[in-house]
This record gives structure tokens, sequence and C-alpha cells, in this order.
């Protein structure tokens, strides 16, 4: 009997074993690896960062902002709200609106990002995602996915979208199968309600919900590493009564510098991020 147990237990411990070999071999390239080795690291704490100021533009005050994707100095806008949800391209400059898309009422959109020549915009609830035409935002297909849609990102090989919880979940820009997920966190736990996504120079910004915060993740291993703090970004002037939370991130690759706005605010800030004790 103890010979038969001996043996179970040395089988149960080959297998973990090759479980644990094959999930760390460098052949094993998934997002799904994220996921253990974020549980497995001790990370220092993260670092704060603040924000200048350095340009404002004009924003439709009435645009549930969802998510903002900036190219060649076009900005594309997802706006929310059943009823009122489109995708826009809008003049950065003059706030005027290019061209756009509006939804079927049924449909709450949420993020947008830009692969190539074609938009891929999500929905809130709907589980059900969008491909336009970049040029004549035409719809070209549909995709599903099975959670809800916050956010949305493209890392050059997969897109990588939040549902408001704590995990991201890397899909295929083709086949739309989702081939890895991966859990962010911080020194104090799992860091949710995760939102507005935008993937630069190898990070992953996100907008966290209900809050001026911007987390900077690490893709590899889930673990903010930095925090980007917005307070007091839109001031007491600006504020007429029916603004929403902070929601749009877009990256200015020509003046390596962020665009920050949210739901319903009258402007697009641009800025610098700056040590948190440097002046505004």
């Amino acid at each position: 009997m103890k010979l038969i147990r001996a043996l179970s237990v040395s089988r149960k411990l080959c297998l973990l074993a090759l479980a644990f070999a094959i999930i760390f071999s460098p052949w094993f390239d998934s997002p799904f690896k994220s996921v253990f080795v974020a549980a497995a690291n001790e990370k220092d704490k993260a670092t704060l960062y603040s924000y200048k100021v350095v340009n404002t533009f004009s924003h439709d005050p009435e645009s549930f902002t969802q998510g903002l994707f900036l190219e060649d100095g076009i900005l594309y806008e997802s706006t929310g709200l059943n009823g009122k949800s489109a995708v826009k391209k809008i003049d950065l400059k003059t706030g005027k609106v290019i061209q756009s898309r509006n939804m079927q009422d049924k449909f709450f959109g949420e993020g947008l990002t830009i692969v190539n020549d074609k938009i891929f915009q999500i929905t809130w609830r709907s589980k059900t995602g969008f491909v336009y035409d970049k040029d004549s935002l035409e719809i070209l297909r549909t995709f599903s996915y099975k959670t809800q849609g916050w956010g949305i990102t493209y890392d050059g090989k997969y897109l990588i979208i939040s549902d408001g919880s704590e995990i991201l979940y890397f899909m295929d820009p083709k086949s739309f199968v989702v081939v890895g997920k991966l859990e962010v966190y911080n020194d104090n736990g799992k860091v949710s309600k995760l939102n507005e996504l935008e993937y630069i120079d190898g990070e992953i910004y996100a907008n966290i919900w209900g809050k001026d915060l911007i987390a900077r993740i690490d893709p590899k291993t889930g673990y903010v590493n930095s925090w980007i703090d917005l307070t007091g970004i839109l001031s007491k002037e600006d504020r007429k009564g029916k603004e929403d939370v902070l929601n749009g991130i877009a990256y200015n690759p020509e003046n390596n510098s962020l665009l920050v706005t949210g739901k319903l605010w009258p402007k697009i800030f641009e800025i610098k991020i700056i040590e948190k004790n440097q002046q505004k």
C-alpha cells in the first residue's frame, strides 16, 4: 500500500514538473504564461507620475467618449450611450468632425483601435464587435466575445480587450479567438476596473474607471509598473455639472505625448508625463 501511494505521489510530481517545464519553456510564447509569472514575481513599489498640460483642444461636450486613437493628425473616437453611439473621424486641431457613422440604437459603443487599414470597435453588453474600413467607415464584418467590452488596443500582434475587471484578454485580430489572459495586479493585489486602453512603447496604458488615474502595465507580467495621477486636469471652471469620468487615451508619436479626455468633457488635453514633484 505504501509503495502504491509513493508511486502515485511520484506520478503527480512528475506531471506537475512537466506542466511547469512547458509553461516556462522559451518555446511557449502565449499570454497565458504571463498569469503564472505575475503570480510568482515580487516587485518593487510602482512609480507615481504627474502631468504637464502642453496643449488643449476642443472636444464635443455631448460625446460620451469610450475610445480614442490618433493617426496622421486625425483623431478617431468611439462614443457610447444607446442611441448616441458612433465612430468619428475628427480634425484634432479644429475639433471638426470629418466623418461619422452612427451605430444602431441597441448598441452601446465602447473602445476602438486601429490595425493597418481597419478600425476595431467593441460594445458594452452586446458581446459584439465591429470591423470598419478606416477610410470609408463602412462595416466590413462583426465578431463576438464572451465578456463585456470596455477598452481595446493592439500590441502589433494581438487585440487586447478589457471588460472592467482585472483581466485583459488577448485576441487574434484575424480569427477573433482569445489566445490568452493576463491578470493585472500591483503590490496591494488585483487591479480592477480597467477601462480604455492604449499600447505605447511596450506598455499597456489603462484608465481606471471612476478615478483620474492611468495604470501603466507590463504586458508580460501584468504588474502595474507606474501610475499617472491626472487629478485636477479638468478644472472646476470647465465642469458644468454633467461631465462624467476620465476616459480616453491616445498616443501622439510626433510629440511623444498623450491625449486624454473624458466622457462629456469639453476639452482634450495633450500632456507630458513628469515626476510627481515637478511643477505642472
